[in-house]
């Protein structure tokens, strides 16, 4: 299990709760959306934010999380398909090529793909407009530079690069902020919303100093839509 999965399992219970940076992006992505697809697959579904939102008549929805724990707070209907499964895996995308979609969703999952140029590959050769929301590294900007730390995401000028290389798609970058009543409170909220991915790379006495001497009382995200109707290389 990748510490990304371990993270997302072990607050899984309370995570509804705490997703609130990633309910918002889910919500844009279904508003950024004209049409309202009666088959969707959802990439990274974790307890059903996206499926959640979705306010029009679905003939068939289905879930893929690579956390168990995650699948079983998911929202159950008899349109209701999940599976446990890894993007990262490119096996699970045989499986699906043998289904038709009107759309692909992803919201806040792939910037855990170990490989996204390869995800991106099998996403695009699924041949189903994309609607893709990824976190990248001007995520916790401040706070990884009051820490001294590396950015554990790619960059949107990578992510941007990666999936314009194989979709012919809209981009767009949202800049945004979640404010904190205290420090304490905001890294809390790090460690049990996800958004970590599981990294700890202080020790308890570097903790307590940047939770001392953090200057902002709020956490900065940034996230790269993609939508995409069309693939922009051929597959064979």
């Amino acid at each position: 299990m990748s510490s990304a999965c371990h993270e997302f399992s072990r607050y899984a219970a309370e995570y509804g709760s705490r997703n609130i940076i990633q309910r918002h992006v889910a919500e844009k992505l279904i508003a950024s959306t004209s049409d309202r697809a009666k088959r969707i697959l959802d990439m990274g579904c974790g307890s059903g934010t996206l499926y959640s939102l979705i306010d029009w008549k679905v003939d068939r929805f289905i879930g893929v999380d690579f956390s168990a724990s995650m699948l079983e707070h998911h929202p159950v209907s008899s349109n209701v398909e999940l599976k446990l499964g890894d993007f990262n895996d490119p096996s699970l995308f045989d499986d699906l090529r043998g289904e038709h979609f009107d759309r692909i969703y992803s919201a806040s999952a792939l910037q855990w793909a170990g490989d996204l140029e390869g995800v991106v590959k099998s996403l695009a050769s699924l041949n189903t407009p994309l609607s893709l929301a990824i976190f990248t590294a001007g995520t916790f900007k401040t706070l990884h530079e009051c820490a001294e730390v590396t950015p554990l995401l790619r960059s949107s000028d990578e992510v941007i690069a990666i999936a314009d290389k194989y979709l012919d798609a809209k981009f767009e970058i949202l800049h945004t902020t979640l404010e904190f009543d205290s420090v304490r409170e905001m890294f809390r909220y790090i460690k049990r919303s996800g958004v970590s991915g599981g990294r700890r790379v202080l020790d308890f006495s570097q903790t307590k100093r940047l939770m001392e001497t953090y200057p902002l009382n709020y956490l900065e995200f940034e996230i790269v839509f993609i939508t995409t109707q069309a693939i922009k290389i051929p597959f064979r």
